[in-house]
């Protein structure tokens, strides 16, 4: 399995407390698809309405919501600006960058909730466009 790191680092994972990073990942792959997804999120960014970022922080707010509700939430907001955001481009793209650009515009707007917009970006990420990122990176490391 592979992770798609945002900073375009590879993922790893800690073994005897040393940070072992995945052999089949080739580091020069994920910068590219980074850099790739970075130009598209900046393209997305002027995009979304402030509103939509307020509203979703709300319900990061709202600590009665579990964390599948608080993930549906984040999964029905990108979604909708999915289908708003006029793009020629594959969905699950859009909807992978939207994810990552509406989890930095929270973040923005109320760093307390980092930890739990990050979270639930990467439950969504995970659940959601898993499929499509293992195919992503393995389209360009052929």
């Amino acid at each position: 399995e592979v992770e798609l790191q945002t900073d375009g680092n590879r993922s790893g994972h800690l073994q005897n407390g040393e940070l072992v990073y995945d052999p089949e990942v080739n580091e020069e792959v994920i910068r590219i698809i980074a850099a790739q997804l970075a130009e598209i999120g900046d393209q997305f960014d002027k995009e979304i309405k402030a509103r939509v970022v307020n509203d979703l922080a709300q319900h990061f707010l709202n600590e009665n919501l579990s964390g599948e509700e608080i993930t549906q939430r984040m999964s029905e907001a990108v979604e909708g600006l999915a289908r708003a955001i006029p793009s020629d481009m594959e969905q699950e793209k859009a909807m992978l960058v939207l994810a990552m650009v509406l989890t930095k515009k929270i973040a923005n707007t109320m760093p307390s909730l980092l930890q739990r917009v990050f979270s639930t970006t990467v439950n969504y990420i995970s659940q959601q466009l898993h499929n499509y990122i293992v195919r992503m990176v393995s389209a360009v490391k052929h």
